[in-house]
């Protein structure tokens, strides 16, 4: 069984390869964004402004899905499933994020009065495919 421990799962995870997030909406239909991420603790930590749509999703329904995968090779992703719980470190791994994706030492593009959210994926299931 696939663990995000194995090494090119981590691979993919540790690299700045964006991911693609799928929740549920308040009539079940899916709704799928970029988002980046980080390993953190056996998930996978995401982040977003309260009140946008995604989040919303989560807090009422935290099934998800995280597709993240290499952008030279698109054949190469891992998928993981599971359910996301929210996090308490929105501001600091906001900063984390930033440095890793677009090597800012802070974010950048905060809006004035917007409070920060995270949420740790913690895997159900993980797969992992490569090909090419």
């Amino acid at each position: 069984m696939t663990t995000l421990s194995d090494p090119a799962v981590r691979a993919l995870l540790d690299a700045p390869n964006h991911g693609v997030l799928t929740t549920l909406g308040d009539d079940g239909s899916p709704h799928s964004t970029v988002v980046w991420q980080e390993p953190v603790d056996g998930a996978v930590g995401v982040n977003s402004a309260v009140g946008r749509l995604w989040p919303t999703d989560l807090q009422r329904d935290p099934r998800a899905v995280l597709v993240v995968y290499a952008p030279d090779n698109p054949y190469e992703y891992v998928e993981i499933r599971g359910r996301a719980e929210v996090a308490d470190d929105a501001d600091t791994q906001i900063d984390r994020l930033a440095k890793k994706f677009i090597g800012a030492d802070t974010y950048p593009f905060r809006q004035p009065g917007e409070q920060r959210i995270a949420f740790r994926i913690v895997p159900d299931r993980v797969r992992h495919q490569k090909q090419g």
